[in-house]
């Protein structure tokens, strides 16, 4: 059985805010490091991305800062900028309105704007080493009041050549710190910052997820800037046409602002959510077993009692945080031998994540754009078709014989069809098709680009070290062309250490 946050020693109101966004029952890892973080220890953990660790060591460093102290006392390193974008985003939520504040700082963004806020005062940094380092020697970032330092996939920092800039900035932090590493290895060159830097830390372990069955057709539907995920759903619904769904959303609130949406375009849809009675839930899955209702949104903490057999589609409206939780959401399809369909809205900020579940989960998705107006037409003229087809080799067509025999006396027998055609589309036709509700047209679409290619550049402006290709709109910060450094000493003891670096591979990162 599960502990609650609260079981784990996370404050009511935390609890209360951690609800609020969706969060109610801890992961694995948060399991394991929150009581020992929050009892005072170094934590090791060995985990993958997509565990919920931000939130393993994010939640009892918040329980511990001083809002009184505007100073900063908690640093989170972090490999690249959209990490640390990704981490600051989660610590916000979590925070609520407490009046702390978290500020992220990495290349790519003006450094006066940052110097200004930490000149405001903030009370945690997540940041990138390069951009760290330059706001240390400008004396714009002091670390003199850190009580809290996290490094985070720390041996992606190894693979890009972080490390002498990780161990500048912990010899410049007080000793008198807790510090937390976090790693999905631990080579070699990891273990040896380790023993360096951390005390006698607790080491927390979280087994890789099972991969997702290879029966389910992942998509991901990228959701051009400046959309909503609620105004691309609608097309999706229309050109995907699931026969049965389970839709998942983030909170009880989301589920039943989109559920209200959908009913009102006319979709057989319901809501099924912590909120509703045992006997409202019993009620809505008999409806949904029945296909008395097509279509289910759902919070994932109330549909883990909804179990559907020949579900045909699962759709992640809201991606969920961990690889554990999607490949359980997305394993609901896909059995006893059938295919499913998994699909995810895919913001362009969650290109990271999406790149995460893919290498866990060996299964690349399929990417695709917003349909277009033309193609949900197309796709209704098809389906039409194959109704018509159905028609001419059933029973009842009989029975219209002699309504065609009178029409045919006077208009053409291709015209009596045609129009008894328009008749039918126009009574399935979806009515927003004919409103003026936006639908992407097929020369303002993104383009999918199904892979990351990592391409080497000279930097300028800040100290991080390398950049995704630019055509698929996801940055990094860039890398130093100088080769990987080997590891010299940090200052927690006097003795000097010359280690020498292993190498790592690249691997994923978002949380």
């Amino acid at each position: 059985m599960n502990l609650s946050f609260q079981e784990l020693g996370i404050s009511q109101e935390r609890v209360e805010q951690l609800e609020k966004i969706g969060f109610t029952t801890p992961t694995n890892i948060q399991t394991q490091a929150i009581p020992q973080l929050l009892a005072g220890r170094d934590v090791v953990g060995q985990s993958q991305t997509g565990t919920g660790k931000t939130a393993a060591f994010s939640l009892p460093i918040l329980e511990r800062l001083d809002v009184t102290q505007r100073a900063v006392q908690a640093l989170v390193l972090t490999p690249t900028r959209e990490l640390a974008m990704q981490v600051h985003d989660a610590i916000t939520q979590f925070i609520g309105d407490e009046g702390l504040r978290v500020l992220a700082i990495y290349g790519g963004q003006s450094i006066d704007r940052q110097i200004l806020q930490l000149r405001r005062g903030v009370h945690m940094v997540v940041g990138t080493p390069g951009r760290v380092i330059d706001l240390l020697d400008r004396g714009c970032l002091k670390l003199d009041q850190v009580k809290w330092f996290v490094l985070d996939e720390a041996d992606e920092m190894l693979s890009m050549g972080f490390i002498d800039d990780v161990i500048k900035i912990l010899s410049q932090a007080p000793e008198e710190r807790q510090t937390a590493l976090f790693s999905a290895t631990m080579p070699p060159s990891i273990r040896q910052l380790v023993n360096k830097f951390l005390r006698s830390p607790a080491t927390v372990t979280v087994e890789q997820p099972k991969a997702a069955p290879t029966k389910i057709n992942q998509v991901a539907y990228l959701i051009p800037r400046h959309w909503t995920k609620a105004k691309a759903l609608q097309p999706i619904l229309e050109m995907e046409d699931p026969e049965s769904a389970l839709i998942f959303v983030r909170t009880r609130r989301t589920a039943a602002e989109l559920t209200s949406q959908l009913q009102a375009a006319g979709h057989s849809v319901d809501e099924y959510h912590g909120d509703l009675s045992q006997q409202a839930r019993e009620r809505l899955l008999s409806r949904f077993r029945n296909r008395q209702v097509r279509w289910v949104v759902a919070t994932d903490i109330a549909a883990r009692g909804l179990d559907v057999d020949q579900l045909s589609h699962v759709i992640n409206y809201d991606l969920p945080d961990s690889v554990e939780t999607y490949v359980h959401r997305i394993g609901r399809t896909g059995r006893a031998g059938k295919e499913g369909t998994a699909i995810s809205l895919v913001q362009p900020f969650e290109r990271r994540k999406q790149q995460v579940f893919e290498r866990h989960n060996r299964q690349s998705w399929q990417l695709l754009s917003i349909p277009t107006r033309a193609q949900i037409e197309a796709r209704h003229i098809n389906k039409l078709q194959e109704q018509v087809r159905e028609a001419l080799a059933g029973e009842r067509l009989a029975s219209f014989l002699p309504i065609v025999s009178e029409l045919i006396e006077k208009y053409d027998a291709q015209a009596i069809a045609a129009a008894a055609l328009q008749i039918a589309y126009d009574q399935t036709r979806p009515a927003w098709l004919s409103s003026d509700i936006e639908i992407p047209q097929e020369d303002n679409l993104p383009t999918p680009k199904p892979k990351l290619v990592k391409q080497r550049r000279d930097g300028s402006g800040d100290r991080s070290r390398s950049n995704w290709s630019k055509s698929d709109n996801i940055g990094e910060d860039e890398r130093r062309s100088t080769p990987k450094p080997k590891l010299r000493a940090g200052r927690r003891d006097a003795s000097p250490v010359n280690h020498k670096l292993g190498s790592s591979s690249a691997r994923e990162s978002a949380s």
